[in-house]
């Protein structure tokens, strides 16, 4: 059974190789580049399910290939990072990745984070239309728009993650912590500068909009989509 396509692109050829017979024997099918610029061609030429992406590679790194497959397409990548890299999590949240894995790496957390990062984002592919709407407020998560008062607002994919999950559940109070497990998906160390920073980029978005509804904060606590009877 053909589970999938997985994208490794890393300049350690040996690396490579062993990502390649881990995933395989999990029923995957694997394509390999070596450094950015091919990273990109094989993305479109392989239109792979997942990438595994390392940061320092030649040509273009980790963080420009993140950035121009996520104008794109929304195809889940994992980031690799080598020990004592300093990794940006906020950044590479920011820019798209769904997650990071840390080398060395044990073969079985990698095999469990693809398959974790995959069953998400296969659960929203396959339900219908996810769409919630609100006085002068639609989010639609499926074809990832944000409408306000009638218009497209562009909006980068994660704050739609976080509108959509906080409107979905009018008037519940989520702390950051749930935020991050619940919309990133994976344990972030508590981080929780990320959060705020995409509830303040929304809130520019939707500030004055409606009387209707508000994005609160929660003093102590954290965030809910207020919305008023």
């Amino acid at each position: 059974m053909d589970m999938g396509k997985i994208l490794i692109v890393d300049d350690d050829q040996n690396i490579c190789e062993l990502l390649r017979l881990y995933i395989e024997k999990e029923g995957f099918t694997t394509a390999i580049a070596n450094d950015g610029k091919k990273a990109l061609e094989m993305f479109d030429a392989e239109k792979p399910d997942l990438i595994m992406l390392d940061i320092m590679l030649p040509e273009l790194d980790g963080w420009q290939v993140c950035r121009e497959i996520r104008k794109k397409s929304q195809c889940p990548i994992i980031m690799l990072t080598a020990k004592g890299e300093v990794f940006d999590k906020v950044l590479g949240l920011e820019l798209g990745a769904d997650d990071y894995v840390v080398k060395p790496f044990e073969a079985k957390e990698v095999v469990a984070r693809i398959k974790a990062v995959l069953r998400r984002v296969g659960g929203q592919q396959n339900d219908s239309v996810k769409e919630v709407k609100y006085d002068k407020l639609s989010i639609n998560l499926t074809n990832y728009e944000l409408r306000v008062d009638g218009k497209q607002i562009d909006t980068p994919p994660k704050e739609m993650e976080l509108i959509y999950h906080l409107a979905s559940n009018p008037n519940r109070v989520f702390t950051r912590d749930q935020l991050l497990d619940e919309v990133w998906g994976f344990d972030y160390y508590g981080d929780s500068r990320t959060v705020d920073v995409h509830v303040k980029r929304l809130r520019e978005k939707l500030e004055g909009v409606s009387d209707k509804w508000t994005l609160k904060t929660v003093w102590g606590v954290g965030y809910k989509f207020e919305v008023k009877e």
